[in-house]
């Protein structure tokens, strides 16, 4: 304890400093958190807005009795897993192909940065409108091409699949970014080298550049996981809300609507600390067992 109060008293100015930025997390990202947990255990809702009490752990027991839980925590894990997969796969092969020695080289590298730059509301509100059964660019096109008419945003899984379709485009430029990075940093001795035992392109990409990329791309990984399976905007933008007939939603904007547009507001905390709770054993489970932190040598 001394020892801690002599290094305060010594580095006072720091602590100072930093001082601020511990403030402002108390106030937008701890206090909320802390509220949000107590509201979870109350039965704050349209018709006890003022005069909320604790009630236990009815809204947990709720949420997990409510089939709409499952059947859209089901939809949440096909969504992260199907727009993980494309980002990684997407973003990567552009790396290797921007990792090589092309003539304008940092053109295609902002062209494909694009995407991941402009703000999410726009490109969600520019790919609903291309998704238009009447108007919409892709549907006029599909129609043109192949003389069938897609239902986008009218049935469930043509809004779920312009959904995924429009967070594919916003994702990739981030792993590739990530990736090429990661690419940059591995030294050419060791492609030479393996290059003079007769290496093929495919050993190389497997005994060098996947093992030397792991501790870039699982950081990465895990943190397009979260994102993804917390992404609001999108589904919320494309899909008008949950369109149609709330059957597009996953949980996160499932959450927003039950507590911002059906006021059931403990329901709505208890559900996000759940959301939270998958969210934070997941990523430690991954980052653990992927061993990702581990140095590589």
């Amino acid at each position: 304890m001394s020892s801690e109060l002599g290094n305060i008293r010594n580095n006072r100015l720091a602590y100072l400093y930093t001082m601020p930025a511990f403030i402002v997390m108390g106030l937008v990202v701890i206090y909320p958190f802390l509220y949000n947990i107590v509201l979870s255990f109350s039965n704050m809702n349209l018709t006890h807005f003022y005069d909320w009490r604790l009630i236990g752990p009815q809204n947990y027991t709720a949420v997990f009795q409510e089939k709409t839980f499952w059947y859209f925590f089901f939809k949440t894990i096909l969504w992260t897993v199907i727009n993980v997969f494309f980002h990684v796969t997407i973003g990567v092969f552009l790396a290797l192909i921007l990792n090589k020695d092309l003539k304008a080289k940092s053109f295609y590298r902002t062209l494909l940065i694009l995407p991941w730059a402009v703000p999410q509301y726009i490109t969600a509100l520019t790919w609903r409108g291309m998704f238009n059964s009447e108007y919409g660019a892709i549907s006029l096109i599909i129609q043109k091409i192949f003389g069938v008419q897609i239902p986008w945003l009218t049935t469930e899984w043509g809004a779920f699949t312009a959904c995924v379709i429009t967070n594919v485009w916003l994702g990739f430029p981030f792993m590739m970014v990530i990736a090429l990075g990661g690419l940059q940093s591995i030294p050419d001795e060791l492609y030479e080298a393996a290059e003079i035992d007769g290496a093929s392109w495919l050993h190389k990409l497997k005994s060098i550049t996947v093992p030397l990329l792991k501790p870039v791309m699982i950081p990465a990984i895990t943190l397009g996981i979260i994102w993804t399976f917390n992404n609001f905007n999108i589904v919320w933008l494309v899909s008008n809300g949950g369109e149609p007939a709330d059957t597009t939603h996953i949980l996160v904007s499932w959450v927003y609507k039950s507590g911002f547009r059906y006021f059931r507001m403990g329901y709505a905390a208890a559900f996000s600390i759940i959301i939270f709770l998958i969210l934070l054993i997941f990523s430690w489970n991954f980052i653990k067992k992927s061993k990702a932190t581990e140095a590589v040598y």
